[in-house]
């Protein structure tokens, strides 16, 4: 294939492989397991552990299947570098462990992934200042800016209130003030969306997600954009500063978070997630068009006191999905009615699994309040809009009938 050429989002992602040589002609880059790698001229090697030439140092840093799932992220999110962790939330805490320092502040969306929320409270125990803020008002966002404030962190939909962010504003606020900008575009995945648009300097994505979509692999996934200009980072230490002006930030993140801290990617789950990847449009169409339909029958069900989906009129930030997302997203959840017990309902269920994974091919429920945010207690679910009835559910890509007369026969019951 000819790199001239430009093809869409899945023929880019299904032939990206074969833009470089693959061993013995294979349509897959192979699986390379070794964890170290030999050069025949050690002032090559050198040269590699010093940045001037492209090469594999230690198998903490990369590997050659490690970087052929690099550069399919970076492809799908228009990205100038990616960098794979060994979770996402591993890529969410590389961002704390090679961007800040005690004394710097970050604004974050207070409607945030459960785990997301217990890593801000930990680096706010750091000495790192964090301000969440309801992001889908921009002006809350920009009241909470300080001189001392280095990023603004939100996702996309919020997991489980699908909360949409007021991104494009947001980002014109950051890109005005020289603040870097991260987007958790898990939730949407880089088919609905791609961050880049809306000025993100940094995008995150769980590959363990609908990039992966088969629920077999972890994996998590910083993108660089190349919209945020590194030379005015403060927090990029001087031997970093050697590198050219847009690379400085990846190279501090990979020597960071991933030689220093070892929050690496295994070169198995890299090769599971990357033939994963190849369907992702396909199954986000399928999942995108089921949950709506989902979401449809259950507005209208009067035993449902409410649906959260961003697909739906009756959502808040519908508009800014018309907008800017190809689709509402595979994920909703759902309020019964105080007279159903959620958990008779959910065992009423025949094919929606009751586990706690997203973006699998299968559909997955689980009652919020009492699982992935029982941690928080009920006041800060009360104060993140978490009633204790509410149910997620992962829409998977079952045929459409099934899923519908499925959650139809567990209120009929």
């Amino acid at each position: 294939m000819s790199e001239k050429k430009t093809y869409g989002f899945t023929t880019t992602i299904l032939h990206n492989d074969r833009h470089k040589p693959i061993e013995h002609g294979s349509l897959h880059k192979p699986i390379h397991t070794s964890v170290a790698f030999g050069y025949t001229d050690a002032r090559q090697l050198a040269s590699v552990f010093q940045g001037k030439e492209p090469g594999f140092r230690y198998g903490r840093q990369g590997n050659p299947t490690i970087s052929a799932l690099e550069d399919k992220v970076s492809k799908m999110e228009d990205g100038v570098a990616t960098l794979c962790f060994g979770t996402g939330m591993a890529a969410i805490g590389a961002l704390f462990q090679a961007l800040l320092k005690a004394g710097d502040a970050i604004v974050s969306s207070s409607f945030l992934f459960g785990n997301t929320n217990s890593l801000w409270q930990t680096v706010a125990g750091q000495g790192v200042d964090v301000a969440f803020v309801d992001a889908t008002d921009v002006t809350q966002v920009e009241a909470a800016l300080t001189p001392n404030t280095r990023m603004v962190f939100v996702e996309t939909i919020a997991n489980p209130r699908t909360q949409v962010a007021d991104l494009a504003r947001i980002g014109e606020l950051c890109r005005e003030r020289g603040i870097l900008y991260v987007v958790d575009n898990t939730m949407t995945s880089p088919w609905l969306f791609r961050p880049k648009s809306v000025g993100a300097g940094l995008v995150v994505n769980s590959l363990t997600k609908s990039i992966g979509g088969h629920g077999i692999a972890l994996g998590g996934a910083l993108t660089d954009t190349g919209l945020f200009d590194w030379s005015a980072y403060p927090n990029i230490a001087p031997n970093f500063r050697k590198q050219p002006a847009q690379a400085q930030g990846m190279a501090q993140l990979r020597a960071k978070a991933l030689r220093d801290f070892g929050a690496s990617l295994g070169p198995e789950a890299a090769h599971h997630i990357a033939v994963g990847a190849e369907t992702l449009a396909l199954r986000m169409t399928r999942t995108c068009a089921n949950a709506l339909a989902l979401a449809t029958m259950l507005e209208a069900d009067e035993r449902v006191a409410k649906v959260h989906y961003p697909g739906l009129a009756s959502h808040p930030q519908h508009g800014i999905v018309t907008s800017l997302f190809r689709a509402g997203g595979s994920l909703l959840s759902f309020e019964l009615h105080e007279a159903i017990d959620p958990f008779d309902y959910l065992n009423r269920l025949r094919l929606a699994i009751p586990a706690s994974n997203l973006g699998d091919n299968r559909t997955l429920v689980i009652p919020v309040a009492h699982t992935i945010f029982f941690e928080m207690g009920a006041e800060r679910r009360a104060s993140m809009g978490i009633a204790e009835s509410l149910i997620r559910v992962s829409v998977g890509i079952e045929d459409t009938d099934d899923l519908v007369k499925d959650f139809r026969q567990a209120l009929d019951a």
